[in-house]
């Protein structure tokens, strides 16, 4: 990279008039045309329940940050800047939608119920598999990119053969939700998924967050076009939404999701937003873009835009309310202390898992060549406890 950075180049993804937008970087309420029905019906707790989770999460991410530095965990992905992106469409979808993650998706796991500590447990190697897809409808991380866009589009043509889309029940018909980021899309694997889905007209929502750096790579060397109509060819239709807002992105994932269970067919979503950290705590960001270029999305902050909303509205109802509303962040971030704290108090209580299960979760039922490499292997370990035992004496 040039000593210069990259990244600062204007492009037409930086001007896209179609992206749907309900709160500016200010704070202030714009009109979000079609979409205003989306939120018309959100209460006060409703709303709060939003800036909680958006606050939680951000906190279980600095912790992610401040563990793997501390040496415990081995690596860390940050969601840093994409909080409402993800905490707005996890609100958006029902208990049967099943979310097909990458390694980021930390807030829509805390959506689905995951404890941040399961998470942990698979960055500090601590087991293999992470957890349960099914007792959470949230399969397990992935770390190989865009593979999981064809595994949700798999589960999304078993719904349609399940006969669980486009019924007008709403605690049957379902989705898929593929998520993948804008460096994904340059894999194969991503084009395959839209051309199935659109084929077999499986209920699949395809989440694409446009961090904008695939890495150190950034969008105007990866496209030549909003990821938006990258859809269009296989008969997917998009829809660019301001994933720094999080009342845009709950409504506009509402309004897709409720079109697919409707029977409509897949549908492509695209949050702009921006990673305010390193790709992982692996990744040197300073290498590759400008400190002049990120502050200026400081300044588009998802939890601040919507703070200054709340204060805002709650200071126009009257005084009262603007200070029980103070009183709810207060708590809010107390329950954020108390959160960080105990999640390092269980990562570093976590013991270390046995040796034996690298052998006994390769497949479900035994395998004689697995069963044999492993009383290989714990013959092998346990020459170095005779060796110990006969130092000792």
């Amino acid at each position: 990279m040039t000593s210069n950075m990259i990244g600062t180049k204007e492009s037409i993804l930086d001007h896209d008039p179609t992206m749907v937008q309900m709160l500016t970087p200010e704070g202030q309420r714009v009109d979000g045309g079609s979409y205003e029905r989306y939120v018309a019906d959100l209460t006060d707790a409703d709303l709060r329940g939003l800036y909680r989770d958006m606050a939680l999460i951000r906190r279980v991410d600095a912790e992610g940050n401040a563990l793997q530095r501390q040496g415990q965990l081995g690596l860390w992905a940050p969601l840093l800047g994409q909080e409402a992106a993800q905490i707005g469409l996890g609100h958006a979808m029902r208990k049967q939608d099943f979310v097909f993650p990458t390694y980021r998706e930390h807030g829509l796991a805390w959506c689905r119920g995951l404890r941040p500590e399961t998470i942990f447990e698979m960055y500090r190697g601590q087991n293999h598999a992470g957890w349960d897809p099914q007792a959470y409808n949230f399969h397990t991380y992935t770390i190989v990119i865009g593979a999981q866009m064809l595994q949700a589009t798999g589960y999304a043509m078993g719904i349609s053969l399940d006969g669980d889309v486009g019924t007008g029940d709403p605690d049957r018909d379902a989705v898929a939700i593929a998520c993948c980021g804008d460096g994904a899309t340059s894999q194969g694997e991503v084009s395959e998924a839209l051309n199935f889905a659109s084929t077999f007209h499986a209920p699949t929502l395809f989440f694409i967050q446009n961090n904008q750096w695939a890495i150190s790579e950034p969008n105007s060397v990866e496209m030549n076009a909003p990821l938006f109509t990258r859809g269009t060819g296989f008969g997917v239709p998009g829809t660019r939404v301001d994933g720094n807002d999080i009342l845009a992105m709950y409504a506009v994932a509402k309004a897709n999701l409720d079109d697919i269970r409707a029977g409509n067919g897949p549908r492509l979503l695209e949050a702009f937003t921006y990673r305010m950290g390193a790709h992982t705590t692996a990744d040197d960001p300073t290498k590759y873009r400008s400190d002049a270029l990120t502050e200026s999305w400081a300044a588009k902050d998802p939890i601040v835009r919507f703070k200054t909303y709340l204060e805002t509205e709650a200071a126009h109802r009257s005084p009262a309310a603007a200070a029980e509303l103070a009183d709810f962040f207060a708590s809010v971030e107390r329950e954020a202390d108390a959160l960080a704290a105990h999640i390092r108090e269980a990562v570093m209580a976590m013991p270390k898992p046995p040796v034996s299960d690298i052998f006994d979760y390769v497949f479900e039922e035994p395998h004689p060549l697995i069963e044999e490499e492993k009383r290989e292997y714990m013959a092998y370990l346990d020459g170095f406890a005779e060796d110990l035992e006969a130092d000792a004496r």
